[in-house]
């Protein structure tokens, strides 16, 4: 059973940074594409960022395009999620997730449990 845990969540200030971190146990996410997704409360789920497998493209939502920063740690078979310029409507819960497919294109079929991020002065 594919099992994804993140760390990294917290309170930061607008403006502040936080790096989030998706680790797992007995799958080389490194050949995989995961992304990370965000829900806040009373919205729908919101993909956030990805990374593919193998070739390590990336893509992000419009609303953190050049504020957030998805990276591989090959070594550690770890995604992060470096989050720049966090802004109060980045509030949510964060989760990352694969289908293990190479694409971002595809499904997520396996999710961690999510951290908490809040934005607030």
């Amino acid at each position: 059973q594919l099992q994804l845990e993140e760390s990294g969540g917290g309170l930061v200030q607008p403006g502040g940074s936080l790096t989030l971190s998706c680790t797992t146990s007995g799958v080389n996410l490194n050949l995989y594409a995961v992304g990370w997704v965000r829900q806040a409360p009373g919205k729908e789920r919101e993909r956030v960022a990805c990374i593919s497998g193998r070739g390590g493209k990336t893509n992000y939502t419009d609303s953190v395009q050049g504020r957030f920063i998805i990276s591989r740690d090959n070594a550690k078979k770890a995604v992060h999620l470096q989050m720049n310029s966090l802004k109060p409507e980045d509030t949510a819960i964060y989760s990352c997730a694969t289908g293990l497919w190479a694409g971002c294109d595809r499904s997520y079929d396996f999710w961690g449990q999510g951290t908490q991020v809040t934005v607030s002065s």
